[in-house]
């Protein structure tokens, strides 16, 4: 087959990186990729914005399947452009319609999903500039601390946790009138605060039947014990210890089966992943909310505990053979460790080489902001390269990942000392 993956982080390498083991890849292209995927693929400078350039390469090499990684052109409705042109309708996309895409595209649009099939979550109301006062009142029967959530993409900075109900208010009104976050928040979704352990499942569905793939715990603050800014992640682990069988029973039960139930209910056909952000609270356990493509850098520890061919699965969603092939996970587990930029998630600098990458160690690098200059590995992005190491538990792994770090290095290299600590 022939492959294409759209996106150019971690989590694609680590994609890249599983399909290109199957002995049914024949040619594996990224657009646009970075360093690490041209190890395993080729790499194409098309923008993900230009459907029509995409859909013309892939007429051209005669791409087989495609798989979406971030999720803007998925609310962008690639996988209908695909499906709505004669020359690419056959393609499998490894990712839901426009509509599907809502899920995460609109926090309003997945809060009313959840409410319509009785899918556990946090109470809620949704507000624009029409009924703002209404919104003033509603927080005022909310506990402290006040969740707002910008209804739209907001590049992983549309919600907010505020101790104090003037300052909610004012940022209310910040996001609502004076757009805070652009378009993003011209509605806001207000929720009560639920205190708790923050997982993630993942589920790949062929629009009628699913698999569950293994659960993870990311990382997202900059600083140790979970203290300062929101970042795209620090580091992950999987499994997640205190989701033992029985709870993921109540789980698949409770929120998994009746996601994919109301999917086909609503009329939306759902072929891709569902990333399921939760948290257990006592022992119940409810959406934060829905991502429609894999999570980064959860993937880069999700991905590798694969032992089955991931391609063949994939394929499985095209020709209707999904449901009869197995998914095998391994017993070990997996953390990474997020390398970044110094100064991220704010101003950071780039261009800076990084040495150490060619070392034979026990570690797996995914490459997330690299690119190749005068045949040298330099930094691009604020998170550069993810560590990814195996053990026979979480601790072992964790400190694979901590012991080879030391191998890599370049200028403001930053990171994490406490992935897991809470575990």
């Amino acid at each position: 087959m022939n492959v294409l993956i759209l996106g150019s982080g971690g989590r694609e390498h680590a994609l890249g990186k599983k399909i290109s083991e199957s002995s049914q890849c024949k040619n594996l292209f990224f657009a646009p990729g970075n360093t690490g995927t041209k190890i395993v693929g080729q790499n194409i400078n098309i923008s993900l914005k230009d459907f029509d350039k995409l859909k013309e390469f892939a007429v051209e090499k005669n791409i087989n399947l495609i798989i979406v990684g971030p999720e803007a052109p998925l609310v962008d409705g690639i996988t209908d452009s695909f499906k709505n042109t004669l020359e690419t309708k056959d393609i499998i996309i490894i990712g839901p319609s426009k509509l599907g895409a809502q899920l995460e595209g609109s926090k309003d649009f997945a809060k009313e999903f959840m409410h319509r099939h009785n899918i556990p979550t946090a109470k809620s109301k949704t507000f624009t500039k029409e009924n703002i006062s209404e919104g003033y009142d509603y927080l005022e029967t909310l506990n402290s601390p006040y969740v707002l959530k910008a209804d739209g993409l907001a590049a992983g900075k549309g919600v907010l946790i505020i101790d104090k109900i003037e300052e909610a208010k004012q940022e209310l009104n910040a996001m609502v009138l004076k757009k805070k976050f652009g378009d993003a928040s011209s509605k806001v979704v207000i929720e009560e605060f639920l205190e708790g352990l923050e997982f993630s499942v993942f589920v790949l569905s062929d629009g009628e039947s699913y698999k569950i793939l293994p659960s993870a715990k990311d990382y997202k603050r900059i600083g140790e014990g979970d203290q300062g800014l929101n970042t795209g992640g620090m580091g992950a682990v999987s499994p997640v210890p205190f989701v033992d069988r029985f709870f993921m029973q109540k789980v698949d039960q409770e929120i998994i089966k009746p996601t994919v139930e109301g999917l086909k209910k609503d009329g939306i056909l759902y072929q891709g992943f569902i990333f399921i952000g939760l948290i257990k609270v006592g022992t119940e356990a409810k959406v934060i909310e829905y991502n429609v493509r894999m999570g980064d850098p959860e993937t880069e520890v999700v991905i590798p505990r694969i032992k089955s061919d991931l391609l063949n699965l994939l394929k499985g969603i095209g020709d209707g053979t999904f449901s009869e092939k197995d998914l095998n996970i391994s017993d070990e587990a997996a953390a990474t460790v997020m390398l970044v930029s110094e100064g991220y998630p704010e101003k950071y600098e780039k261009g800076f080489i990084i040495n150490g990458l060619d070392k034979d160690c026990d570690s797996i690098f995914f490459h997330a902001g690299t690119i190749s200059r005068d045949e040298k590995i330099i930094t691009n992005g604020g998170r550069v390269i993810a560590v990814t190491s195996f053990g026979k538990d979480i601790g072992e792994a964790i400190n694979k990942s901590y012991k080879n770090i030391n191998e890599i290095s370049f200028k403001g290299k930053q990171f994490r000392n406490d992935i897991g600590f809470d575990l």
